[in-house]
């Protein structure tokens, strides 16, 4: 049997998620002289594992009918809608694709 968490403890997870996201573009920006030829490999594969991640998250609660709070769904949907922006921008600098 799973506890579902109250929707302030969803909230501190994501500010926490946000916050590591803002601190490694941070962290990239001032290595970028040093590291700048990893940068499209290292988004694409954090592309991959970041949907991957929201998508199973996303089952797991569905399948264990965890309520979302109001703003999850939107969270969700935007989320997928930048990606697949992303997506389409990143298919246009990759050799041999349009």
């Amino acid at each position: 049997m799973t506890v579902a968490k109250p929707d302030r403890v969803r909230l501190a997870e994501l500010t926490s998620g946000v916050g590591a996201v803002v601190l490694g573009v941070g962290i990239g920006v001032l290595a970028a002289s040093h590291i700048g030829f990893l940068g499209l490999p290292r988004l694409l594969a954090g592309l991959v594992v970041h949907a991957w991640g929201m998508y199973d998250k996303h089952r797991l609660e569905h399948r264990f009918d965890a309520p979302d709070a109001w703003w999850e769904p939107v969270a969700y949907w935007t989320c997928w809608g930048l990606l697949a922006v992303l997506a389409l921008g990143l298919a246009g600098r990759l050799p041999g694709i349009v």
